[in-house]
């Protein structure tokens, strides 16, 4: 167990639903819902977000047993009757979550394809980094390399924020209640459709939970791995 690689996954969980959670309630807010705002949601304040379960102690036990670490914070509220048009709104607010992490990757993306160019230790340290993981299952690496450096570290960090907003904004973006996909899918469907629709509802968290086990998430987070190795190995 490294404590370090634990702090690291842990900032980075905590950053990533705070995030996830303050781009839902800025989204309802500009789409005439000020409910998330007035309750001090709209924040990158990480205390304004927590679920004692799900960013405290899932994510400590995830880590300490050596497993990629994950979460989830309290659902921002949202009242439809302030939305302009409910459906549609509801699509973009949804949405909002994920294209977060999303924009949250894209950064670290940038920054880490820079210190490859810029910095011949940075790359060698990347193109191992990325190796091993081509080699193993999951995401992460539980154990730092020897001879851990400032550059090395700040590499690992960069790759492993990159990963793990990779990792929220897919595993969210899955059409299952209540799941962000679900708010897009149910803004997408025919009013008929999408009532059938939410009867999944009160089953699905056990349908999410059966997916991960069946390894569902694995599947389809495998051509983000894919593309981000390209580029950056």
């Amino acid at each position: 167990m490294n404590i370090l690689f634990i702090v690291m996954q842990l900032f980075i969980v905590l950053f990533a639903i705070t995030i996830h959670e303050a781009s839902h309630g800025w989204a309802a807010n500009r789409m005439g819902d000020p409910t998330a705002l007035k309750l001090g949601r709209v924040t990158m304040n990480p205390i304004a977000h927590i679920d004692p379960i799900g960013t405290v102690l899932l994510p400590v036990l995830m880590s300490i047993a050596g497993l990629p670490a994950f979460g989830w914070a309290k659902p921002v509220p949202v009242n439809p009757y302030n939305l302009r048009n409910p459906r549609r709104d509801n699509i973009w607010i949804s949405f909002a979550g994920p294209a977060a992490n999303l924009m949250a990757a894209a950064a670290a993306f940038l920054l880490l394809f820079i210190l490859k160019l810029a910095n011949a230790e940075a790359g060698f340290f990347l193109r191992n980094l990325v190796d091993i993981l081509k080699l193993k299952a999951g995401f992460m690496i539980p154990i730092l390399p020897q001879g851990f450096h400032l550059v090395e570290g700040l590499v690992l960090f960069l790759f492993m924020f990159l990963i793990m907003n990779c990792y929220f904004a897919v595993f969210n973006l899955i059409p299952i209640p209540p799941l962000d996909g679900s708010g897009v899918l149910m803004g997408i469907l025919p009013d008929e459709a999408a009532q059938r629709y939410d009867r999944l509802r009160p089953y699905g968290f056990i349908i999410v939970i059966f997916l991960v086990y069946m390894g569902f998430l694995s599947i389809i987070i495998e051509p983000v791995k894919f593309l981000i190795f390209i580029f950056l190995g």
